[in-house]
């Protein structure tokens, strides 16, 4: 496969894509491929610094299949070591800076990765632990000491479709993360399904972390189709307009909080947006006022995903072509199959609400290392077929629109990252004041949603919310903390001891 040019690659049934960075660095090499705010690399210098990275892991005894851990902000370094583990055969582990320092020496546990790669604000994160692995500072000049040379090439390795290509986790919170294990094969079908969607000449705006599954269905598709990626380390609304004025933007993935702060700029209007052709959305809610708004003032093609980093089937809404389906998330795209279905595991009928399963070329593994959250996420139907679960409550329109009505799942997406309330409950327990407790998700203008806790005191209890709040967000990771918390004299309960969430919310509602 690296002897074929990228053309050929892009048309067969596989291809990885450190073969077509390749390709590409032979056929444009100076055309860029990654720009952020500490420089710009062409794909000739990204291949040999690939190559690099891979002959350093292979050197230091990193094996094809082990993983390569990745805690740091979005740079040109950080895309760098992780294409340049795919070229070793070995799995990207990028894992969220802003999780606690227990949290991200969890999942560098259970990854098993040999080395891990930092920048100093998750150096000083880590600082009180004992990590048994080699550590490399990206942003110091130990990186390029520890470099391969600059002639140095890597061991071929031959990479299966099966094989594991980024393990990413969908808790960085104190609870025990899942990692979700996603295979070359998974990513090509990403790549690949994008061929309509100009990537090859695209400049794409890049301003939510790596370490997302979000940000990497733009970033893979972008570089293996040989376009150039805008890396935005820290969002804000007016900086990246002007990044992307100035770059001449052309494609870009935001979550739906994002276009809120873009849209609701005064002088949004003022800014050259003209060479933007393709903006999509994924990760959280997207009200249907927001879609319009977008629609009417942004140029280009407004197109909003609905999946899972797991996988399983893919909604896709083009805004722009359906203004009286705002309120969906759009239809199957070509090749995936959502099915919904009742509490029994039965398919329900035409126009009936269930709960969203689905079916695609583009499903994760499994969970690294944890079967039985495997089988609990998997739904097979009569003839076998796997589907993954969604945990949405959902229903068809008559078009075979998608509109979700509920979780069934308690998650809550914060500003396009998800909470689990489950890991914020076990911090908040930890507290000799906390009796019982219960988080929920409620509306939030600023992130989508945010999470608010209750609790039920000890008899004896001397603090009072305010410094139980404090206590439990000194402990949790930035994207996770609780906007507020209550006191409660007993969380309602069912009959078999679940604690009833909905009138939780309708308390605060009627509040």
């Amino acid at each position: 496969m690296p002897d074929l040019d990228s053309a050929t690659m892009l048309a067969s049934d596989f291809a990885t894509l450190p073969d077509l960075i390749r390709a590409h660095a032979k056929e444009r090499g100076d055309k860029e491929a990654l720009a952020a705010k500490d420089g710009a690399i062409d794909y000739a210098a990204l291949d040999q610094l690939m190559d690099r990275i891979a002959a350093a892991l292979q050197r230091d005894g990193v094996k094809q299949g082990q993983a390569v851990a990745i805690v740091a902000g979005s740079g040109i370094e950080y895309g760098a070591v992780f294409l340049g583990a795919l070229r070793a055969g070995c799995v990207a582990a990028p894992l969220a800076p802003s999780a606690t320092g227990e949290a991200i020496a969890a999942m560098i546990a259970d990854c098993g990765a040999p080395i891990l790669f930092i920048d100093g604000d998750a150096a000083q994160t880590l600082k009180p632990f004992t990590l048994d692995m080699r550590v490399i500072r990206l942003d110091t000049d130990g990186f390029a000491k520890w470099l391969a040379p600059e002639d140095a090439k890597p061991a071929p390795v031959t990479i299966a479709p099966e094989d594991g290509f980024n393990i990413i986790y969908s808790s960085g919170t104190t609870g025990t993360p899942k990692g979700i294990v996603q295979s070359h094969a998974m990513r090509w079908a990403h790549i690949h399904r994008n061929g309509a969607a100009g990537f090859g000449d695209a400049v794409t705006m890049i301003a939510t972390p790596l370490y997302s599954n979000t940000t990497l269905v733009s970033f893979l598709p972008t570089l293996g189709w040989g376009g150039t990626v805008v890396l935005m380390n820290k969002f804000d609304a007016r900086g990246y307009l002007t990044l992307a004025a100035r770059h001449k933007a052309t494609h870009t993935m935001l979550v739906p909080v994002q276009y809120q702060r873009i849209m609701a700029l005064p002088d949004f209007d003022s800014f050259d947006l003209a060479s933007f052709r393709f903006k999509t959305c994924t990760s959280a809610p997207f009200s249907a006022a927001l879609k319009a708004d977008v629609v009417a003032r942004w140029p280009g093609l407004l197109v909003e995903y609905y999946g899972m980093t797991e996988g399983g089937g893919t909604c896709l809404l083009v805004a722009n072509q359906f203004p009286d389906k705002l309120h969906t998330v759009g239809r199957p795209t070509e090749g995936h199959d959502i099915r919904l279905i009742d509490d029994d595991g039965n398919e329900v009928a035409q126009g009936e609400m269930g709960e969203v399963v689905g079916r695609s070329p583009a499903m994760m593994t499994g969970y690294h290392g944890r079967k039985d959250a495997t089988a609990a996420a998997e739904w097979f139907d009569a003839e076998g077929n796997r589907f993954i679960r969604h945990g949405d409550i959902g229903r068809f329109d008559a078009d075979g629109f998608l509109t979700l009505l509920d979780r069934k799942k308690d998650l809550i997406i914060s500003g396009g990252f998800n909470i689990y309330p489950v890991d914020l409950e076990a911090v908040l327990a930890q507290h000799p004041a906390v009796a019982d407790c219960s988080v929920i998700g409620v509306p939030s203008e600023a992130w989508g949603e945010t999470p608010v806790g209750f609790y039920v005191p000890h008899a004896d209890a001397g603090d009072d919310e305010a410094a139980i709040l404090a206590w439990a967000n000194a402990q949790l990771g930035k994207t996770q903390r609780l906007s507020a918390l209550h006191i409660i004299d007993e969380l309602p309960r069912s009959a078999i001891g679940k604690v009833l969430k909905r009138e939780l919310r309708d308390r605060l509602e009627n509040a």
